[in-house]
């Protein structure tokens, strides 16, 4: 018989993921909701009637999460460059965050400013570790950088990181803006992956 290949024992794997079950049962696009909802820390970050941009959102699971907590009264926006499936009362902007007409559209549905700016982004994959290093620095930067542009004083920022080069500088930097700054790894990321979450609260205008 056959060994499986990688992508054979991945699917398997990705089957019996209790996360990936969670998910199913409990109606969210991806298991990626469970690392949010860790981090949001208990309604500490995130509480009903605020507004959150969702960067880089789809398939749509963080921004399902932010929807379900800030109700009627508040407001999610998500962007990404790629097509996502609509979520009701979801406003979702297909385009690249990084310009300025994007960014002009992002702020009118925002109202003006965010109080929680979140980003799972990350890079497609090359396999060259010190390319893919750099790839996913630059993400988590501009992510930063659009946080800057649009959070309210005192506001929040949850953004993806990967260990390696770039790393403790961009935190360090994340602490002259921030009043508090940490880095979790939720128990839903994959022990096996070098992601972790930097959660930055009060921004210091």
């Amino acid at each position: 018989m056959a060994k499986k290949g990688s992508s054979g024992r991945w699917v398997d794997e990705h089957r019996r993921d209790e996360y990936v079950v969670r998910a199913q049962r409990e109606g969210y696009r991806s298991r990626a909701v469970y690392k949010l909802l860790e981090l949001l820390d208990a309604g500490e970050i995130l509480r009903p009637g605020q507004r959150v941009l969702d960067l880089g959102a789809a398939p749509g699971g963080w921004s399902e999460v932010a929807r379900r907590v800030v109700g009627d009264a508040g407001a999610v926006v998500a962007v990404d460059l790629l097509e996502m499936e609509p979520i009701e009362g979801v406003t979702f902007i297909q385009a690249d965050f990084r310009e300025d007409e994007a960014l002009a559209r992002i702020k009118a549905a925002l109202s003006g400013q965010a109080h929680l700016v979140m980003s799972d982004m990350a890079p497609n994959i090359s396999g060259i570790r010190s390319v893919d290093q750099a790839r996913s620095m630059l993400l988590a930067e501009l992510a930063l950088d659009c946080a800057a542009q649009v959070l309210v004083p005192g506001g929040h920022f949850i953004t993806k990181l990967f260990h390696g080069e770039g790393f403790d500088f961009y935190v360090k930097t994340a602490r002259t803006m921030f009043h508090n700054v940490k880095v979790k790894k939720p128990r839903a990321s994959r022990p096996r992956s070098r992601e972790t979450y930097m959660v930055a609260r009060g921004y210091e205008v």
